[in-house]
């Protein structure tokens, strides 16, 4: 996977930008630095969010692209593992340069919420690229589809931790003898 992206970065990065991931990230992380700034007052609360949006727009089709070529990464977890140390280090410099550059007023909080935001936005979008969902290469399908199928994978989404481990507790309790009755 590395040596892929090394190897031919344009065709895995640039002709591959996720502009689903610069669309969908740029209104939400855009809305969220507004809502972080606004105790700054209603101007600081826009040019934040401005700031984000035109960075987000640029720099958010990168990173959709490296998590999708992530998708088919086995195991599941090696790859959420990457992604979710990948992104952030890039990312998150980065968007901190950029805010502290432009004079963003709560720059700590708005990065805070920010690097929490990608948490758990990293493997949620790995998550739906493995289903086929937000992507743009092969297997892609519209934006409204992939809206479409949103419920049913946040749902998945939400329900992924409780089934790995009722699964696993399932198994811890096939390999014990069974206990008397008392």
């Amino acid at each position: 996977m590395f040596l892929g992206l090394f190897r031919e970065p344009a065709q895995r990065l640039l002709w591959r930008w996720n502009w689903k991931s610069a669309v969908l990230s740029s209104l939400l992380r855009a809305t969220l630095f507004f809502a972080t700034n606004l105790t700054a007052g209603l101007p600081a609360a826009f040019a934040a969010m401005r700031t984000e949006l035109v960075f987000r727009a640029i720099t958010s089709g990168f990173y959709g692209a490296l998590t999708e070529n992530f998708r088919e990464v086995e195991p599941p977890w090696a790859a959420a593992i990457t992604v979710m140390i990948l992104l952030p280090i890039a990312n998150h410099s980065l968007e901190f340069v950029v805010h502290w550059l432009r004079g963003t007023r709560n720059l700590a909080s708005s990065i805070v919420a920010s690097v929490i935001l990608t948490a758990f936005s990293t493997v949620f979008n790995l998550f739906v690229m493995r289903r086929g969902a937000l992507i743009v290469g092969e297997g892609r399908q519209s934006l409204a589809a992939d809206l479409m199928q949103m419920p049913r994978l946040v749902g998945a989404f939400c329900l992924l931790l409780p089934r790995y481990c009722c699964r696993k507790l399932r198994e811890v309790r096939g390999s014990e003898p069974p206990r008397p009755l008392r």
